[in-house]
């Protein structure tokens, strides 16, 4: 499936968009970091839960399940907010 990048981290990816495959989205952030070592661990904590400055959005609709079915066909969007002063 395709999944976009927010731009705080593509460093790990080198691309704002990518590639991965699950068939739940634990699997995909698995995958992710199969191919891009660290990304998952920005994403998720200790506890195996979505960090809090993290939103992943799955098709359009918000997702925090870890162990949600995901269609390959279907579009992951990680998004990241971002903060300072």
């Amino acid at each position: 499936m395709k999944v976009l990048i927010p731009s705080a981290l593509d460093s790990y990816t080198g691309q704002s968009q990518v590639e991965a495959v699950g068939a739940t989205l634990a699997d995909v952030l698995a995958d992710l970091d199969r191919h891009y070592p660290g990304i998952r661990f920005r994403m998720i904590d200790e506890q195996e839960q979505i960090r809090r400055h993290i939103r992943i959005f799955f098709d359009g609709e918000q997702i925090r399940d870890l162990t949600l079915p995901l269609c390959a066909s279907g579009e992951l969007i990680i998004a990241q907010a971002l903060s300072g002063g």
